[in-house]
């Protein structure tokens, strides 16, 4: 090392460098070990501290809430909408019906169809339109058919009531041939039954037993939309066939035929039991079923009407409530059966208690 940088580095270790650290004093020692020693001292009462988050209770309490709402719409979902008015008038669409109702649908102002609210004041308001408004169960293998087979047959029936009763020519009056076809052509008397009706209508030969027609000289539709509610279903029946079983009620939006700022309401509610027969026990085609029962309950389609077509009454010559002296009957009470509503209507024409 040369001379010069020796005595450089002797004169560095005795002064020492700017920037090596010094040593703290023994005061800097000793106050640092009181400070440490001593508690820590109360917060200012002004100053910062930063929130602890809440817990939020509230939103447990809201979602149990919301689940057991939701669980009593999937159990009793007709007797929950009820709360809020069910029946017409206000509120939104009725939940399918999946079994007979308790109870007629509740009351609401009496209030008579005008051509642009024809449903207004019924209970028709809060129904679905079209096949939507019935409702068909869930196929499972039955009789001599597959699950697959079952889920046609059902697809098929619901296409006979399309057919028969929403069908727009065959309201016009048109002859059902889409319906037609799907019944057993090998069913002999329902063949001789279909070709009278419509060759002579009368009491006996009615067609409109099992299809809705109006005379285009007397009514027209008003509008293209035709409220339904209703159910199928089904079971085991003789041989092994599938017997499917439809409880409808049709409302009709009608005015007569002549330029008119009326507006009324048909109300046919039917039930049509058919056999899905096995082609290996009776006689058939594919595609078709044999008919076993069909009856149907018309209100405002012309009382002891025989004329093949269904004929509604218009302002003055619609009856007052109880005027004929005959049963009253609510047109929209789907609590009663089939079988019960044909023993009143045996009792003579009846008077809807509302329309």
């Amino acid at each position: 090392m040369p001379d010069e940088e020796w005595e450089r580095f002797l004169r560095e270790s005795v002064a020492g460098t700017a920037d090596a650290p010094e040593e703290p004093s023994a005061r800097a020692r000793e106050v640092a070990r009181r400070l440490s020693e001593e508690p820590a001292r109360p917060e200012a009462w002004r100053s910062y501290s930063p929130a602890r988050p809440k817990r939020r209770t509230g939103w447990y309490a809201v979602g149990l809430l919301v689940v057991l709402a939701l669980l009593a719409v999937a159990v009793a979902p007709d007797r929950v909408t009820g709360w809020f008015g069910g029946g017409g008038g206000a509120g939104g669409p009725l939940a399918a019906e999946s079994e007979r109702p308790d109870q007629p649908p509740p009351g609401s102002a009496a209030l008579r169809a005008t051509p642009d609210e024809p449903f207004r004041g019924s209970p028709a308001e809060r129904w679905a339109s079209g096949t939507a408004g019935i409702s068909v169960p869930t196929a499972r293998a039955t009789g001599w058919m597959s699950t697959a087979q079952v889920k046609g047959a059902l697809e098929r029936t619901l296409d006979f009531l399309d057919a028969s009763n929403l069908e727009p020519g065959v309201l016009r009056g048109e002859h059902p041939d889409k319906a037609i076809a799907l019944i057993n052509p090998h069913q002999r008397d329902v063949q001789d039954f279909l070709a009278a009706a419509f060759r002579t209508p009368g009491g006996k030969n009615d067609p409109l037993l099992l299809f809705s027609r109006f005379d285009p000289s007397h009514t027209r539709p008003v509008g293209d939309v035709v409220r339904t509610r209703g159910r199928m279903t089904y079971r085991e029946g003789e041989l092994g066939a599938l017997q499917v079983t439809a409880d409808v009620t049709f409302v009709y939006p009608v005015a007569p035929a002549a330029d008119s700022d009326e507006a009324g309401r048909t109300i046919v509610r039917r039930e049509l039991v058919l056999n899905w027969d096995d082609p290996a026990e009776v006689v058939t085609e594919p595609g078709t079923f044999s008919l076993v029962s069909y009856t149907a309950d018309t209100t405002n389609g012309g009382c002891e009407n025989v004329s093949g077509y269904l004929t509604p009454s218009f302002g003055a010559g619609r009856p007052d409530a109880g005027a004929d002296g005959g049963p009253e009957v609510d047109p929209y009470d789907r609590s009663t059966s089939m079988a019960d509503r044909m023993k009143t209507a045996d009792e003579g024409c009846g008077t809807a208690t509302r329309s």
